[in-house]
C-alpha cells in the first residue's frame, strides 16, 4: 500500500467522490472483505460488492486474498493508498495558470500556484513509484504571528531578499531545474 495516491484519471475522480466509495476506501486502510465492509457501513453485500468492483476497476483498491467461506469464495480487499489527492490535471483545462496573471500579492495567483504544485508533485510522486525510486524535496511549514501589517510587510520583503540572495548563490546553467514556492497567508483554524 502506498502511503498517498495522486488521481489524475478523472474517472477515478469521479468514482473516488462518491460519498459511499470514499467511505470504503477510507474503511479498507484495513483489509476487509465486502461481508465484513457491509456490516461497518449498513449496507447490503451485494451492493457493496459493486462499489468495490468500480473502486477495483481504477486501481483505487485492490484484491491481496482470495479465501474460501462456505460454498463461495471471499475475496480480501485493501485501499491501494493510505490516502489520495485528487491532482488538479483532472481539470487541467479549466485549472488556474500561474503564469496568465503573476501577481505576488494575489491570493488567486497563490491558489494557481498551489495548483501547479500540487498537480507536479502528483507528477513527481506517480513517475517515482513507477520507476522504484525516491523523490528528492523539501519543504518548511510553520507559522509566525505579526504584530501589525508593516510587520509582515517588513518580513515578507526580507523573506523575498534571503530567498533571491540563495538563488542567485547556487544557481547554475549547469543541471536539473528545482522550482521554489514560497507562501505567506493567514492561518487557518482548525475546526474542534
Amino acid at each position: 500500500m502506498q502511503d498517498i495516491a495522486v488521481i489524475e484519471d478523472p474517472a477515478a475522480a469521479e468514482v473516488s467522490l462518491d460519498p459511499i466509495r470514499a467511505r470504503l476506501l477510507a474503511e479498507l486502510s484495513e483489509p476487509g472483505s465486502a461481508t465484513m465492509l457491509a456490516a461497518k457501513v449498513g449496507l447490503p453485500r451485494q451492493k457493496v460488492n459493486y462499489h468495490l468492483k468500480t473502486l477495483e476497476a481504477h486501481g483505487l483498491v485492490e484484491m491481496i486474498e482470495e479465501r474460501r467461506k462456505g460454498n463461495v469464495n471471499e475475496r480480501i480487499m485493501r485501499a491501494t493508498a493510505a490516502s489520495y489527492v485528487i491532482s488538479p490535471a483532472v481539470l487541467a483545462s479549466v485549472a488556474p495558470d500561474p503564469d496568465r496573471a503573476p501577481d505576488q500579492l494575489s491570493a488567486s495567483w497563490l491558489l494557481a500556484v498551489a495548483v501547479r504544485l500540487v498537480r507536479d508533485m502528483g507528477a513527481l510522486i506517480t513517475g517515482a513509484a513507477k520507476a522504484r525510486k525516491r523523490l528528492a524535496t523539501f519543504a518548511i511549514d510553520g507559522e509566525v504571528r505579526f504584530a501589525s501589517a508593516a510587520d509582515r510587510a517588513a518580513f515578507v520583503q526580507e523573506l523575498s531578499g534571503a530567498v533571491t540572495a540563495l538563488v542567485s548563490k547556487y544557481h547554475t546553467e549547469n543541471g536539473r531545474d528545482h522550482r521554489i514556492v514560497v507562501a505567506v497567508h493567514p492561518s487557518m483554524k482548525e475546526a474542534s
